[in-house]
């Protein structure tokens, strides 16, 4: 028994116990690795090879991380960033190092504890409505399609996001993680303006518009940079170290400058949402505040120059912009009448365009908004079971707050806690304007929010279990082991 912790050690190794047979592993790992390389010039193999098996240890330790990585590389698309990357298929294998890890730890070391709430039950009701448009669609191979490629993997990665992410260091390296790539990738917009390279309508910026990305829209990747964006003025904000203040520092004016260079209305509406909460947080008087809000939003579509947009600008009224967006909302109304209980199908709204469009132009279009594009696929039930997902992530995520509020809280808690509500009111406001219904940044902001309640919670029930005098507060919702 030790006599300073009360644990017991069957065995206390000494310093240095299995030194040489470290070094030797750490040998042969550097041997084979130099092997390899002699056959493959270039510096980019051995780099690669290093970073997958830190990964690979990280992962074993940590089952949240190469799951991140994953949402990562599917949401922020950082291999079509960076074409060098493409050949190596790192989403790939990613996948496959998740699947592994998270195998290990839920079945054969039983490390990860998986729970049930009403936040997940929603959520589950939302996928089944989902997966049950494939059988209903107007399209049953389109929606198969969609379903497999993307929203399949979105419901098995919130479901692992939820139950790995169990403690503040995941958190903060999260908020590290997706800082850093949120730059990298807003580095390679800004690079693009610079160069004129992809532009759309001749000053919008695009990221593998030639190659046919999804970031090759200047909407979608303001919606993808929305995201990271949270975290990095978390951290800038923070009551954080040092390094994480400048990590956010550098991120934040990165990730801005690239979201400008998008000329995107929804994407700088998500901007003002994201800024106007925590703001909020830091300025007590409203009026001010206000004030503060309406300028910030001026002064943002003047920098990004929303005015000399071909695509609509100052002094038009209603846009050519705006009025396809009004049209599209329409369309999407009368879909959602005709075929009230199922929609028109996952990843159909663009197929039917022509149909239920009051105005057809020749060409279908985006629906540009998160609300109508779930009423047009999924219909009715869809869109109240989403808005209900919606609004408990926001009633958790404000109790989140709270508990964070509390004197003695995590600092790394409390930045996550920030980043999460202005995620989600990013999501709220450009979520409107963006169509984000089937896309990771909700879901992601959503499982991250219901595992980082069960941490907060889990810390209060060990405090009252130390100071009995104390009693937790009550939870939200019933937890339930599974």
């Amino acid at each position: 028994m030790n006599e300073y912790s009360g644990i017991y050690r069957p065995h206390a190794e000494e310093p240095g116990e299995h030194r040489w047979r470290d070094i030797l592993i750490a040998l042969a790992a550097t041997g084979g690795l130099f092997y390899v390389w002699l056959g493959y010039p270039g510096i980019d193999l051995p780099m690669l090879i290093g970073a997958g098996a830190i990964l690979v240890v990280a992962g074993f330790k940590r089952p949240a991380i190469p799951c991140l990585f994953f949402v990562i590389f599917s949401f922020l698309r950082v291999h079509e960033a960076f074409p060098f990357l493409i050949p190596w298929r790192i989403p790939q294998l990613l996948a496959q190092l998740s699947i592994v890890v998270v195998f290990w730890h839920l079945v054969l070391a039983r490390s990860m504890k998986p729970f049930w709430s009403r936040e997940l039950a929603l959520f589950a009701a939302f996928f089944l409505i989902t997966t049950a448009t494939i059988v209903t669609s107007t399209n049953r191979e389109q929606s198969y399609v969609q379903w497999a490629d993307v929203y399949l993997k979105i419901g098995v990665i919130v479901l692992v996001l939820t139950w790995s992410t169990r403690a503040a260091t995941d958190f903060q390296l999260i908020a590290r993680i997706l800082t850093l790539f949120g730059a990298a990738v807003s580095l390679v917009a800004i690079d693009n303006w610079f160069d004129g390279e992809g532009l759309v309508e001749g000053t919008r910026v695009t990221i593998g518009r030639a190659m046919g990305s999804v970031l090759g829209d200047p909407n979608d990747l303001s919606l993808a940079l929305l995201f990271p964006l949270s975290f990095a003025v978390a951290l800038a904000v923070g009551r954080v170290n040092v390094v994480d203040r400048l990590i956010g520092l550098a991120g934040t004016s990165t990730i801005l400058l690239g979201i400008l260079f998008t000329q995107s209305r929804g994407g700088l509406l998500g901007v003002a949402a994201l800024f106007a909460v925590f703001a909020s947080r830091m300025i007590k008087s409203k009026i001010l505040l206000i004030g503060i809000g309406a300028a910030a939003v001026v002064f943002l579509f003047v920098v990004a120059g929303i005015g000399g947009r071909s695509s609509g600008g100052a002094g038009q009224g209603i846009d050519e912009s705006s009025e396809g967006r009004l049209n599209a909302w329409h369309t999407a109304w009368n879909m959602a009448v005709a075929r009230p209980l199922t929609g028109v199908g996952l990843g159909n709204f663009a197929d039917n365009y022509w149909e239920f469009t009051p105005y057809w132009d020749g060409k279908a279009h985006a629906v540009h908004s998160t609300w109508f594009g779930v009423l047009a696929e999924t219909g009715f039930p869809g869109l109240l079971v989403f808005l209900a997902m919606v609004g408990t992530t926001g009633l958790v995520s404000w109790r989140c707050l709270k508990m964070v509020n509390r004197p003695g809280a995590d600092p790394r808690l409390h930045t996550a806690a920030a980043a999460l509500s202005a995620g989600l009111a990013s999501f709220c406001v450009s979520g409107t304007f963006l169509t984000q219904g089937f896309t990771w940044p909700f879901y992601i902001i959503f499982a991250l929010t219901i595992s980082l309640f069960r941490v907060l919670t889990d810390y209060q029930d060990q405090e009252a279990q130390a100071a009995p005098g104390l009693s937790p507060p009550p939870r939200p919702t019933p937890v339930r082991r599974i």
